[in-house]
């Protein structure tokens, strides 16, 4: 482990876990922050990573009936005023444009010029404009329900900016749904909800909590906010998805209306739904460890990486590397062509290791002049600890490491889940033992407290002191008779999950 070491992850996540996040972040070549403040550039291997987690979430909200659309980044200021819940909850995030042209002042500096009208701001979110374009286009209940998807970028111009998890311009995907009724558009909400649960199970391996928001954690001018949330392992909680069930808010500040089959006027019920790259955060704080980024491999963009070790013959050693690529793309795991690369950059081949164990490749294959000699192959397994180099026979290699491959999407996923239940307390029953759970710095934040709550506001005073918060109210409540708040001891309404977050 010599060379593994020198080609860590420094600091390590049990010496400063954020510090580790960002390193594994850069060294991995997945995004940066970079050239305006609180930005992020997403380099070609992140961006790899976002185009297959971005293609299997379409699929899945193309299942769900929505198409997709496009619409503008710029917003008018009016269309936000109408809305005031939604505005006061973005107001402090939002960017404005005043100016429309660049002039030279005296001094030949660049100076904005042509004050408009009326500001624009950045798209934070869509509720407004496409709230306005739902208004156009709904007339009747025969236009219902309208499901609507958007892939786009939007801004909110963070204090603290963390790359992947809190940036001033981000990628993520919104949907927007109008309904004829309460119980369809509540149904819709759900129904998108499972979708980021099995997006983020089945695809990213990172197991997640179902459940409603409190109503102070709510999406601006939602009813109803719905969430899923997962562990990292430090022990908080990332927000990795949410849908929200926004009654009629929405519906009468823009007018969606429509006439029923009874031909009375009556407002639609609308919901919106949306994940983001912070999808892309989860991944890293789920699955790396010290050595670099580990990637389950439905979304790694190469899932076998073969490096020639070349010497007195390189002709013969990279040809022998692309005979054994051409049979592995012949091959499949979990349901697709494998991915497979020959890296045939002039590099030293053990930096070429490294470098695709840093980026969390599922399987790196070494094969040199000795290699085919011998008939084998060595194979590491991005999941090993230990790295170890595995000699598989040339006869039997691909249809092994296509095995090895399709294995370790379920191996990701229960790692993930076993620590999940491993650091979700169910027995914390009073005030003094939740303040010593939540007692840890941001090395080890302890983990889930799943306990009674009573849902009152006063409550949140402890909780603020610890940095703690309700996460969700999950669905599967198994609220005994007569339990008390663990906080305040009065007589619980729910079963809760509390922990620290990003």
């Amino acid at each position: 482990m010599g060379q593994g070491k020198k080609a860590g992850i420094s600091p390590t996540r049990s010496e400063d876990f954020p510090a580790w996040f960002q390193s594994v972040v850069r060294d991995a070549e997945v995004a940066e922050l970079d050239h305006v403040r609180g930005a992020m550039v997403i380099r070609p291997w992140g961006y790899g990573i976002w185009e297959l987690m971005q293609r299997a979430m379409d699929e899945k909200i193309k299942a769900s009936g929505a198409d997709n659309a496009y619409f503008p980044l710029l917003i008018p200021l009016s269309y936000l005023e109408d809305e005031a819940k939604h505005v006061e909850g973005f107001a402090k995030e939002m960017a404005v444009v005043t100016h429309h042209r660049l002039e030279k002042d005296a001094d030949g500096a660049l100076i904005p010029a042509g004050e408009l009208t009326e500001p624009l701001v950045v798209r934070p979110t869509s509720e407004t404009i496409i709230g306005r374009s739902f208004a156009k286009w709904i007339n009747s209940y025969r236009d219902l329900p309208l499901l609507v998807n958007q892939w786009a970028n939007v801004v909110r111009w963070e204090l603290r900016p963390r790359v992947l998890l809190r940036t001033t311009e981000f990628l993520w995907q919104e949907g927007h749904t109008a309904h004829a009724d309460e119980a369809e558009a509540r149904e819709k909400t759900s129904e998108m909800l499972e979708v980021y649960r099995a997006f983020a199970e089945e695809v990213i391996a990172v197991p997640v909590l179902t459940g409603e928001k409190p109503e102070s954690e709510r999406f601006p001018g939602a009813v109803s906010s719905l969430s899923i949330e997962a562990m990292m392992q430090d022990g908080k909680a990332l927000q990795a998805g949410t849908s929200h069930y926004l009654g009629t808010n929405f519906s009468e500040a823009m007018g969606i209306e429509f006439t029923d089959a009874e031909g009375k006027d009556r407002r639609a019920h609308t919901t919106s739904w949306g994940s983001s790259t912070r999808l892309m955060g989860a991944l890293v704080m789920t699955h790396a460890d010290d050595n670099g980024l580990r990637l389950p491999p439905r979304i790694a963009p190469q899932q076998v990486m073969i490096v020639p070790i070349t010497r007195d013959d390189p002709a013969a050693v990279e040809q022998a590397a692309e005979e054994l690529a051409a049979e592995l793309r012949g091959l499949e795991a979990q349901g697709a062509p494998l991915r497979v690369k020959v890296d045939t950059r002039d590099r030293k081949p053990a930096e070429k290791r490294w470098e695709w164990i840093r980026k969390g490749a599922p399987v790196v294959v070494e094969l040199g002049e000795r290699d085919i000699e011998s008939g084998v192959v060595t194979a590491t397994r991005r999941t090993d600890p230990d790295l170890g180099r595995e000699q598989i026979g040339r006869d039997e290699a691909a249809g092994r490491i296509a095995e090895i491959v399709d294995a370790m999407q379920g191996e990701c996923l229960a790692e993930a889940a076993e620590r999940l239940a491993a650091r979700t307390a169910d027995d914390i029953t009073g005030v003094e033992a939740f303040r010593e759970y939540f007692s840890g710095d941001d090395t080890d934040s302890g983990g889930f407290v799943r306990a009674p709550w009573s849902e009152d506001p006063a409550t949140e005073k402890t909780m603020g002191e610890l940095g703690v918060s309700v996460r969700c109210i999950p669905f599967d409540q198994n609220l005994a008779e007569g339990a008390v708040c663990v906080i305040s001891g009065a007589p619980a309404k729910v079963e809760a999950v509390l922990a620290k977050a990003y």
